[in-house]
């Protein structure tokens, strides 16, 4: 344990935790939040501790919003934790690598930070993109994958990345036990170049292959980067070989994607892919009127 934390600090670390189970599965608890402890909280960052680099890591990456979140509806006002890594012996902290995670749309939890208007509630149906809504719908709904991989792709602005958060909340909210991750391709590039830097590759092949959802948005940004396409090509075979589902996105069709390996771009057309055509004037007005309701304009 570590000490000197005075039993304020104690207190609101339990009442954030009792949020934050209300909002994972219990092996997500007890694999990444029973050995974590909170350290200090200095004007608005959190200061938290775990015992080793590869709870610290997931925990950054997958659940730092929700600490956030958990630790605001305690009392604190804050906009950001770091994880310290501590010597479970001799409960001295020793590494303070990892940057500060900010709770914003553009953070990873392992997963981005969700926006709440991007369900399948707000999303505006129309003739362009029907059916990818009906395919991101059926895999979202679904207890085993219904295609795989789902292959969303479009122009910018057309909706793929709203259905692909609109699939994350659902199975958020339907199938809590089923864990996701979901994220930029420049991310998850970052995070494995990062693993390759400091020598702990295999913690990213653990937390990369053994989700039970794989989502990575725009993938057409490993274009070209064949060491992460080496990785990405053999992460995305392990989960299918495991039964578990993988979405994509992009702005082209996977034989269109530029600077991507041929045998890559066999596989991301293995499932279904999904073109999500530009908006018709029917539609546009459809999104107006939605917004103007909502706003009260």
């Amino acid at each position: 344990m570590i000490d000197n934390v005075s039993e304020k600090l104690k207190q609101i670390w339990s009442d954030a935790i009792e949020d934050i189970k209300r909002e994972i599965s219990a092996d997500d608890y007890v694999s990444w939040f029973s050995k974590l402890q909170i350290v200090d909280i200095n004007d608005d960052v959190a200061k938290l501790a775990a015992p080793s680099k590869y709870i610290q890591e997931n925990v950054t990456w997958r659940f730092s919003d929700i600490i956030v979140n958990a630790l605001n509806a305690s009392g604190c006002q804050i906009h950001c934790v770091t994880i310290d890594v501590y010597d479970n012996n001799n409960s001295e902290i020793y590494s303070n690598s990892e940057p500060k995670v900010k709770a914003s749309k553009e953070n990873i939890a392992g997963t981005t930070v969700l926006d709440k208007k991007f369900t399948f509630k707000n999303f505006i149906i129309g003739k362009p993109n029907e059916f990818a809504y009906a395919a991101a719908m059926r895999v979202a709904e679904s207890d085993t994958p219904a295609f795989n991989p789902l292959f969303l792709y479009g122009g910018v602005g057309l909706g793929k990345t709203h259905l692909m958060h609109a699939i994350a909340w659902h199975i958020k909210e339907v199938h809590p036990e089923k864990s996701y991750i979901y994220l930029s391709a420049e991310k998850f590039m970052y995070l494995f170049i990062k693993s390759l830097r400091y020598k702990d590759a295999m913690s990213f092949k653990e937390m990369f292959r053994n989700v039970d959802v794989l989502m990575i948005d725009d993938v057409q940004f490993i274009g070209g980067k064949d060491t992460t396409q080496e990785e990405f090509f053999h992460t995305f075979n392990e989960l299918v070989d495991n039964n578990k589902q993988v979405i994509l996105s992009a702005d082209k069709s996977p034989s269109d994607l530029d600077g991507m390996e041929e045998r890559l771009k066999s596989r991301l057309g293995w499932g279904l892919v999904a073109d999500i055509h530009p908006t018709t004037y029917e539609l546009r007005l459809s999104i107006l009127q939605s917004k103007s309701q909502k706003h009260k304009i």
